[in-house]
């Protein structure tokens, strides 16, 4: 889900989620989401930030609830330049 700034959060729906478990070991990640691409750092976030990120990518995009959320969840803060 899209912050008005530009960042991203991200939720896993399994505490193995290979791809959770990659920005735990190195924040920095590369970002893609159609033609745009950015570089951004993975900011793990809060149990409730995280509870509310789950809860809105449930209503934008429909995800079941009963795997969303078992995992880790991140903002992916865009860097500069």
């Amino acid at each position: 889900m899209e912050d008005p700034d530009g960042g991203l959060r991200v939720a896993a729906g399994d505490p193995d989620t290979a791809w959770a478990r990659n920005l735990e070991a190195e924040p920095r990640c590369h970002v893609t989401i159609g033609e745009r691409s950015w570089v951004a750092i993975a900011e793990p976030l809060d149990a409730a930030a995280a509870a509310g990120t789950v809860a809105a990518l449930i209503l934008r995009y429909g995800t079941p609830a009963e795997a969303l959320g078992r995992g880790p969840a991140f903002r992916l803060r865009p860097l500069k330049g």
